[in-house]
């Protein structure tokens, strides 16, 4: 079965670094697109940035431009999010998912994605 196991997290002071790793097995990793989203308690799971298959076009919401990269290694079928010049606002639990499209738009949108990882908690303390 698919299995995305994200990996990464913890506390750091803002301004601090993390990145986040997510292993992915059971799926043809190079044949998805991936993303990364953020939960905070009590609110809607939010898309942070995404990456396509073939391609590799990355894209990112307008909060984390500049600060965060998203980037792959399809032979070692993981996932990346490096986080530069955290905020306490960053602080969420955060997703990996995989998709089968390509497009911006179906990507920055959770209903795009079939399979989920469980989920790391990034913490960034003032």
């Amino acid at each position: 079965q698919v299995q995305l196991v994200e990996s990464g997290g913890g506390s750091v002071q803002a301004g601090g670094s993390l990145r986040l790793s997510c292993a992915a097995s059971g799926l043809t990793f190079s044949s998805y697109s991936m993303g990364w989203f953020r939960q905070v308690p009590g609110k809607e799971r939010m898309f942070v940035a995404a990456i396509s298959r073939s391609s590799g076009s990355s894209f990112y919401t307008d909060s984390v431009k500049g600060r965060f990269s998203i980037y792959r290694d399809d032979a070692k079928n993981t996932l990346f999010l490096q986080m530069n010049t955290l905020k306490p606002e960053d602080t969420a639990v955060y997703y990996c998912a995989a998709s089968i499209h390509t497009i911006s738009t179906r990507l920055a949108s959770a209903r795009g994605y079939g399979y989920w990882g469980q989920g790391t908690q990034v913490t960034v303390s003032s």
